[in-house]
């Protein structure tokens, strides 16, 4: 049975967030080691100050190869990569020693997918400020996933039962969005959806619908001409392509339809557009997953939630959704 679960690498991320609770939470659960094996990859001072927090029982088992781990529920298997004090990792306070640590679990967890000792990684928040602070370029997992694993064409997707959602664009201001649209974009995004469906998801012949930027999907360029001019080209070269994709549809509209089964993903223009539906739906038990990697990467869908930081009342439920995730793809 060992050999036959995957073993995914779960990484900390910021240690003055919610991270260590809800990873310690999450280990708790025995229905993630019938499917997977859990690996820890953080700082042992944390995760024993958290285990405390949450007067959990589980005991820790220190490795330092993924080989080494034992993979039984009340055993948490751990690779130690850091060393922090109460003065460097304070709850809700970013610092660059926090923010160096963990670029440390990140790139560890990459480098180790990519060496194939791990199937998959499952990331805990960080926050784009220790980031910054510790000297990073980059503005949160995906762009540093990228680059450390060579990749120029991925998206984001948000995962949930009845709603995935793939953006074309992510972090960038409102007024930018029309700016940055382009065919080469959107066409880009719906052939990696289609590709990941069905390498990741195992969805066999995927329907993709995608979304208007405008309201009606500008119809007829009365309410704008990103439809016309961009999207629905993009439409129509994926067809060509042989891939199973609608639109441009009107996004008041396609998010009913799409929640109650009619599409397997929506590709939508840009991040509120997907994210505000798909939170109404999967708050608590959304994925963030990230496309076109050669690595598997799955993530909860919140951030570190400074104001609960180790008060023990984080929902770790996003958590174990992205493990069970990381393991469904591995498994595919």
């Amino acid at each position: 049975m060992k050999k036959r679960r995957p073993i995914i690498g779960i990484t900390m991320g910021d240690p003055g967030g919610i991270g260590p609770e809800i990873l310690v939470s999450a280990l708790t659960d025995p229905s993630i080691y019938k499917i997977c094996q859990p690996l820890v990859l953080g700082d042992i001072n944390i995760i024993t100050k958290a285990l405390k927090l949450k007067k959990s029982s589980l005991k820790l088992n220190i490795i330092d190869s993924p080989e080494k781990g034992l993979y039984v529920h009340g055993l948490t298997d751990i690779i130690p990569l850091s060393e922090l004090t109460d003065d460097s990792a304070a709850p809700g306070m970013p610092t660059a020693e926090t923010g160096k640590a963990m670029l440390v679990y990140i790139t560890k967890a990459v480098d180790l997918a990519m060496e194939n000792k791990i199937k998959a990684i499952a990331t805990c928040p960080i926050t784009k400020t220790a980031l910054k602070m510790a000297g990073s370029r980059f503005h949160g997992h995906t762009e540093l996933i990228a680059s450390r694993t060579g990749t120029e064409k991925y998206a984001m997707m948000l995962a949930g039962e009845r709603l995935k959602v793939v953006l074309v664009t992510i972090h960038i201001p409102v007024s930018e969005i029309s700016r940055q649209l382009t065919i080469e974009k959107v066409l880009n995004t719906i052939k990696i959806t289609d590709d990941s469906l069905k390498r990741r998801f195992g969805v066999n012949k995927p329907l993709i619908a995608v979304a208007g930027l405008n309201p009606h999907a500008g119809e007829d360029s009365m309410f704008g001409t990103e439809e016309e001019e961009i999207i629905t080209p993009a439409v129509k070269l994926a067809k060509e392509k042989g891939i199973k994709v609608s639109g441009p549809s009107p996004p008041d509209t396609l998010f009913f339809h799409a929640a109650s089964g009619k599409y397997d993903a929506v590709v939508c223009m840009y991040h509120d557009q997907g994210l505000i539906p798909f939170k109404m739906l999967h708050f608590k038990d959304g994925v963030n997953t990230t496309l076109g990697l050669p690595v598997i990467r799955t993530s909860v869908d919140h951030g570190t939630a400074y104001d609960i930081a180790w008060k023990g009342t984080a929902d770790h439920t996003s958590l174990v959704e992205a493990i069970k995730l990381a393991a469904h793809q591995a498994a595919q």
